[in-house]
This record gives structure tokens, C-alpha cells and sequence, in this order.
């Protein structure tokens, strides 16, 4: 899964292919690498505070009933148990939960959801009640000994059913069981669609998935004081948790501390919102001591996203030239909660067209709640749905011309000489398709690959090869949300010359925290090693918004930039001055602040040292502390309609592109992926092993997604997927080495030309594997497009080919 190859450089246009051996592509090591290898890294469920009590949740068994009476009487009454609450006394504590983006800001269907329901539930696992304990034994214990009487009601678990007339309601005060509508077009699909020479429709399914990161949620709530409570947890967003645990609390910001620990993965799965974040608060209060409460796989395989259906339909000239699309999206987002995954539905028909040119195009999407689990977020937001889609047009026309798929992409693709510039409903930054495309065909061998496929057919098996190109909208700004698109950072040097980065984003798990390091070292030409960098602490750091939408580096890692700059130049000026020179000569490297035209040098910690005795005193020094803090972004933004009635919600707009190999056992249905290779663009790149790394995991959870990863239900209403012996996701050995190569078109609006690059290649990947599947499938005239693609799916597929 971590292979590389090297690649050829391609550079046509605004698009540079990097060698992998680039010398210039820096490549710092994690710093912290080591101690996560080794098993040293503090983790949530590491923290351990003095007389910390353990939490367990007790779950509702019903998809859909009234709660008519709670008895804890006999849970209250067993060893160890400290604290119980239901929905009507977390009520006389908490305020309802905040959500993490709540659709009634946007005119949408909304509700309140308490901390524990006190009128129905709606879902299986739904909380009902909580207890904290001395052990986790005697919590869980408890948790079995309260009597719960429920009023069972019908429940409606596909979302189709979900949208009929007569469907049983989730929320009384709705008019139907859709949160909103979310449409995106432009020009008349319709009459486009029925002018074209060739018109085609399909059906396309794409399962529900989730996360599945390798460390589960956990929070801690400690009361410290009446009035103040400090928290630790594996959260994304420790300032904006911070704002919503107070107001719901009644306590001022400043009197809560949120700690965000090292996590181990999110992905969207520890978005703010969560009813446990609050839970650990209350049962903390009440018990007089710290609450500790740890999610069990089994309840994050609770937490749902991308369940979709898709009715399409095309039409296109002789020459495969797309010209028209509609795209019908139902989503199954389950019951709507705090947890914000709903706004997947948003990104999904906003992404559409992808990377292609469409005069008339009409997509929406439909979330449908249900009786399901909600959705959270995941890598992708929901921009995967368009490349799935597009992708196997593009595949779709080219079979049906008789025309290479590479080709058929080619004739379609947006012109690089537009950008930056609309793009339909986008203001593209920078892009460059035409080279993405020609870049990943050179690194996968194509015309070998088609002559393989030649070969292996005459042969009888079953070899295909898929295409999958993907447009990936990063940075995302949501006006009167606390998902913004800016952020901050502090940028502190030490008398001895030691500096502390405090910022307001965090990470996942995929060490930007030493990017953000190498940034601000290179600015003052010291060793980045130097440099440490603070996240999650609400009481260190300045406010920020936390990780989201692949913008730690763009925003988090350019406000830090800016931030050593004001203090380089600061101290450039008090160096100046003692030399007597402009401090526009002066030039900081290697630890050492050099005169450039005499060679004079002062160490870096021997001037920072000297500012701190000797500043505002001096003549240069105008500031006795070297401390700033910048905020940067947003940028490319466009929240007011211009004369066309565009907006624009990101600054930056990623791409990927994906060539998947794979052979289809004819006897069982079984899908090998035989190789993988990708090239990404996210502009220039700063640290090329993360980058690296963060495509090889797109990739990863891509070809999950298409091949194994599902949430199916029981017809009760009960999840059939409990652990990761039900929900597949790919080990290493399920996979190939995956090649990958860069292509950089640097955006203009970012401080040093990066854009997002945590999201792209999720997509790519699914749509190239997806129509991988369908090559290889194609002598026997048959398709495939009820994903995941399961070994009895595709074996079905087979079996239909040999019956007609």
C-alpha cells in the first residue's frame, strides 16, 4: 500500500509532474513518528485523572418509539455506581445539544435534540440514559438493570419508502421526512438532453459507509470548580466544542477548558455534536468527580454516511462530447442529529459537473431521513458522489462510441486557460486537467495496460481498466456557522531561541502539527526540530476552528507562516540597527542571522536573547517580546451573487487522477486489484511524504468503499454490521502497491500556492475501480452499479450474463 515508482515528468501547460526523487520536494521526517511506532503516544483512553469514574450508555433496541417510563432505581442501587441520568434530568442541566451546523440556518427542516431524549427515540443505539461508575464492569452492569417501557412505533428504513405520503413521520412538526433540497444547474437539461444524438439513463447504488478510524471516540468531563470544567477528547474541533459545551452548560468561554488529545484517525467521525460530549459533563456534576467514556466499536459503527441512489441521465454529440445531465440524488442520512453529516448532501450536487464542461445540467439531492443512524461526516463530503457519477458517464459514453475512455475525457474536460475563473457554479483557483489525465496514463503504462487487457480477454478472463478523474472543493467557508474558512495562529520566540507555535487548527492523526513546524522554521532559518507546535488547548491556543475540509495547511499552516514573518522582521530590524543596515540585507539560515554584504552573523538564539534584554531600549527594536499572531483567509471567497447569481463557498479546488487494474473471478465474483497508481494536484506542495501519505490513504478507503465497506440493516431496524468482522475494511494484503505522482498548478489565492490535500483521491479511486469492474465485465454485457461490488453482487452479474 505504501509503494512507489518513480515517474516521468510530463509538464504541459501550467501542470509539473514531481519525480518522486525530486530534491526539491522537502521530506521532514514526523517529529513525533517514533513515539507513535513505538506505542509511547498519549492517546484519549491513556489519560487517567485522579478518581476518574467510567461511562457506559444505555441504547435504545427500537428504531422508532415512545420512551413511556424510565426506572433506574435498581442500576442506582448496585456497587460502584456513582451517577444516572435519564433525558429529564440532563435537561435540568444542559441545554439541548448544539448542532455542528445546524440546517435551520440554512431555511431548512431542523430540531432540538436534548442530551438524552425525554419524548422518543428514533433510531437503534438512540442514547436513553447513562451511568457513571468506579469500573467500566459496574457501569455496563447498571446500565443492564434499568427498565426502560417503550411504546413501539413504525419505522421506515429505506429512504424511498421514507418520501411516500403515508411514510411513518420522525419529526411531527415536518411536513415530509426530507431535511431540505439542495439543486444545482445550469442551462435547460432537459431540452439538452432530448436534442443530443445519443441519450443514455442508468441506475447507480452506493452503499453506507463510515469511517471506521482506528481509534474510537472517547471524552473525559472533570467539574474542577462550580464554575469551570475541564475536558479532554478525541475532537476536531476543540474551540468551536468549547463555545457550544459552555452555552449549553450556562458557563462562560473562559471558564471551560477542551483539550483535543493525539487522534488516532477521524476522517469526520469526531466532528463537534455528539450527545457523549455533553454526557461526560453532566454525569461529572453530578457524580463529584471525573467522567471518562469510551466508544465501543460497536457504537461508532453506529455513525453512518454516503448511502445514495442516483437515477441519470445523459445526452451526447457523435464525438462523445457530454451535453447534457441529470442526476436525481436520494440520500438515506438516517435521522437527522447534532452531528452534522446532513450538509454531505449539499457538497454532493454542488461538486457536479466535476472537471467537465456541460451546457445543461440538473442534479439534486434529496435527504431523506429515516430510522437508520444518523450520518456523520467523512472524507469526502460528499464530493465522491459526483466523481462516481461523472466518471462512469465518461465510461459509459466511450462504450457506447466505441471510443477510448481516455479520449472520451479528454474532448470533455473544463480549458486550463479559464482558471482562475467560473467554471459553472465554481471560481476555480488553478487546475489543469488535460495534463492530470495525461500524467497518470503515462505513470500506469497505458497502451500496455490496453494490451494486456487484449490479451487476457482472448484468453478468457475477466481484466479491466478504469479511469477516475475527480474535482475536490477544499477550505470550505459556511457564513453564520462556526465552520469557517480562516484561521489562527501565534508564533512565540524564547529568550534561549526556542520557539512555540500555538494554533487554532488540529490534526487527525496525519502529523501536520510538523509541517507547521517546518513552515515556521523556514522562515527563521532554524532547525525545525526547533520548533514546537501546541494544538487543541483552548487555554494556549488562540480560537480556531479546528480540521475540517483540508485546511490545516492552507489556512493553520499560512497564518503561523505569517505570524514568523512579523517576527522575522522584527528581529531583522533590531540586527539592522546594531549593524547599521537596512534589515532588508539581513538573512536568516542555517540558525544564523547573516549581514548579507559584510558576512557579520549572530546566532539566532544569541539575538533572541539580546531583543529580550535590550528590546524597545534599543534604536531597531520595537518590541520588547517576539510574539505575534495572524490570522489568514479567507481567500477566493464569494458569498455575495455577482451579476450572474454566482457564489463561490471555496477558496481552493483540488484534483486527483486514478488508473485501477483489477480481475474478476468468473467462479466466485472476487475482485483483485491488481494495481492502483494515482497523480494528485494540490498545488505546490510543502511536505511531500504527507502528501504521499494522505493520497495512499484516499486511495485505500476509495477501494473500500466500492469493494467491501457496507452498514446494511435488518428489516427490524437493527444495524447488521457490529464489528469489523462485518464491516470490511481492507487490510493490507487486500491491496496493491500504490504508485503516485504530483502534479502542481499552485493556486494564486494561498499564501504558498497549496491547496487541500486530504480529501482528493477518495473519489478517483472509487470511480476508477468501479469502472475497472465494468471493463472487465464488458464481454459478457453486463454492468454493475450497486455498490459496494460484493463478490455475490458481481457473481450475480456473471450469473445473469450465462442465463441470457
Amino acid at each position: 500500500m505504501t509503494g512507489t515508482t518513480e515517474a516521468r515528468s510530463m509538464a504541459e501547460g501550467h501542470g509539473q509532474l514531481r519525480l518522486l526523487s525530486d530534491p526539491n520536494t522537502s521530506r521532514p521526517r514526523r517529529q513525533d513518528g517514533e513515539r507513535i511506532l513505538t506505542g509511547r503516544a498519549v492517546y484519549l483512553d491513556d489519560v487517567v485523572l485522579p478518581g476518574m469514574l467510567h461511562a457506559a450508555v444505555l441504547r435504545s433496541p427500537h428504531p422508532h418509539a415512545r420512551i413511556r417510563s424510565i426506572n433506574t432505581s435498581d442500576a442506582e442501587a448496585m456497587p460502584g455506581v456513582r451517577a444516572v441520568i435519564t433525558g429529564q434530568r440532563a435537561a435540568e442541566l444542559a441545554k439541548p445539544v448544539p448542532h455542528f451546523m445546524d440546517p435551520g440556518v440554512f431555511g431548512l427542516n431542523t430540531a432540538e435534540f436534548p442530551v438524552l431524549p425525554t419524548d422518543k427515540v428514533r433510531w437503534v443505539g438512540e442514547p436513553v440514559a447513562a451511568i457513571a461508575a468506579e469500573t467500566q464492569a459496574a457501569a455496563e452492569a447498571a446500565c443492564d438493570a434499568i427498565e426502560v417501557e417503550y411504546e413501539s412505533l413504525p419505522a421506515v428504513l429505506d429512504a424511498e419508502d421514507a418520501l411516500q405520503p403515508g411514510a411513518p413521520r420522525l419529526f411531527e412538526h415536518w411536513t415530509e421526512n426530507v431535511i431540505g433540497r439542495f439543486p444545482n444547474g445550469q442551462g435547460d437539461a432537459a431540452r439538452r438532453i432530448g436534442e443530443a444524438a445519443h441519450k443514455l439513463s442508468f441506475r447507480l447504488r452506493v452503499g453506507r459507509h463510515q469511517s471506521a478510524p482506528m481509534e474510537t471516540r472517547g471524552y473525559i468531563g472533570s467539574w474542577v470548580s462550580p464554575d469551570r470544567i475541564e475536558w479532554w477528547g478525541s475532537t476536531q474541533n476543540p474551540h468551536v466544542l468549547r463555545t457550544r459545551i459552555a452555552d449549553t452548560l450556562g458557563l462562560r468561554e473562559e471558564r471551560v477548558r477542551i483539550v483535543a488529545t493525539r487522534l488516532g484517525g477521524a476522517f469526520g467521525h469526531k466532528f463537534a455534536g455528539f450527545a457523549e460530549e455533553l454526557i461526560v459533563c453532566v454525569l461529572s456534576r453530578l457524580a463529584g468527580a471525573p467522567v471518562k467514556w469510551i466508544e465501543t466499536r460497536a457504537d461508532a459503527l453506529l455513525v453512518g454516511a454516503r448511502e445514495f441512489r442516483h437515477e441519470i441521465e445523459v445526452g451526447f454529440s457523435d464525438d462523445g462530447v457530454l451535453t447534457g445531465l441529470s442526476d436525481r440524488m436520494v440520500a438515506n442520512v438516517g435521522s437527522l442529529a447534532s452531528w452534522g453529516g446532513w450538509g454531505m448532501c449539499a457538497m454532493s450536487s454542488f461538486t457536479f459537473p466535476g472537471p467537465y464542461r456541460c451546457d445543461g445540467y440538473a442534479v439534486e439531492t434529496i435527504p431523506a431521513v429515516t430510522n437508520k443512524a444518523p450520518w456523520s461526516g467523512y472524507r469526502g463530503y460528499g464530493k465522491e458522489q459526483a466523481a462516481v457519477v461523472m466518471e462512469r458517464v465518461m465510461d459509459l459514453i466511450a462504450a457506447e462510441l466505441d471510443l477510448d475512455p481516455a479520449e472520451v475525457r479528454s474532448r470533455n474536460f473544463w480549458p486550463t486557460d479559464t482558471f482562475p475563473g467560473w467554471a459553472q457554479n465554481k471560481h476555480i483557483d488553478s487546475a489543469d486537467y488535460p495534463s492530470l489525465l495525461r500524467n497518470v496514463l503515462e505513470l500506469a503504462g497505458y497502451p500496455e495496460l490496453r494490451e494486456r487487457r487484449r490479451v487476457a480477454q482472448e484468453e478468457g478472463r475477466l481484466f479491466g481498466i478504469g479511469i477516475g478523474v475527480e474535482l475536490v472543493p477544499e477550505g470550505g467557508e459556511l457564513l453564520d456557522t462556526l465552520v469557517r474558512g480562516h484561521d489562527s495562529a501565534t508564533v512565540r520566540v524564547h529568550p534561549s531561541g526556542a520557539v512555540t507555535v500555538l494554533t487554532g487548527v488540529t490534526s487527525p492523526g496525519t502529523g501536520n502539527e510538523t509541517t507547521i513546524a517546518h513552515l515556521v522554521a523556514r522562515e527563521l532559518g532554524i532547525d525545525h526540530k526547533r520548533v514546537d507546535v501546541v494544538q487543541g488547548d483552548t487555554d494556549r491556543c488562540p480560537y480556531g476552528y479546528g480540521n475540517f475540509s483540508s485546511r490545516s495547511i492552507t489556512t493553520g499552516g499560512a497564518a503561523a507562516v505569517l505570524a514568523a514573518r512579523e517576527i522575522r522582521g522584527q528581529m531583522a530590524a533590531f540586527a539592522g540597527a546594531g549593524w547599521g543596515c537596512d534589515p532588508a540585507e539581513i538573512t536568516f539560515a542555517g540558525d544564523l542571522v547573516r549581514r548579507a554584504a559584510t558576512g557579520e552573523t549572530v546566532g539566532f538564539a544569541e539575538l533572541a536573547g539580546r531583543i529580550f534584554v535590550r528590546g524597545s531600549s534599543d534604536p531597531g527594536a520595537t518590541n520588547a517580546l517576539l510574539e505575534a499572531t495572524r490570522l489568514d483567509g479567507p481567500h477566493n471567497f464569494h458569498h455575495e451573487p455577482d451579476d450572474n447569481g454566482m457564489t463561490n463557498a471555496y477558496p481552493s479546488y483540488s484534483s486527483s487522477a486514478v488508473v485501477a487494474v483489477v480481475e474478476v473471478d468468473r467462479a466466485t465474483g472476487v475482485v483483485e486489484v491488481l494495481n492502483c497508481c494515482a497523480v494528485g494536484d494540490c498545488g505546490t506542495i510543502i511536505n511531500r511524504n504527507f502528501v504521499d501519505g494522505q493520497l495512499h490513504g484516499a486511495l485505500a478507503q476509495g477501494i473500500g468503499g466500492v469493494l467491501w465497506e457496507d452498514l446494511p440493516y435488518h428489516a427490524d431496524g437493527t444495524p447488521a454490521a457490529t464489528t469489523l468482522k462485518e464491516y470490511l475494511v481492507p487490510r493490507a494484503s487486500d491491496l496493491p502497491d500504490f504508485p503516485v505522482g504530483h502534479q502542481q498548478t499552485p493556486s494564486p489565492f494561498t499564501v504558498f500556492g497549496a491547496k487541500g490535500a486530504g480529501e482528493s483521491g477518495v473519489g478517483a479511486s472509487m470511480a476508477a475501480v468501479t469502472n475497472a469492474v465494468n471493463d472487465a465485465l464488458a464481454p459478457l454485457r453486463v454492468r454493475v452499479h450497486d455498490l459496494p461490488l460484493t463478490p455475490p453482487t458481481v457473481l450475480a452479474a456473471i450469473e445473469r450474463s450465462a442465463s441470457t
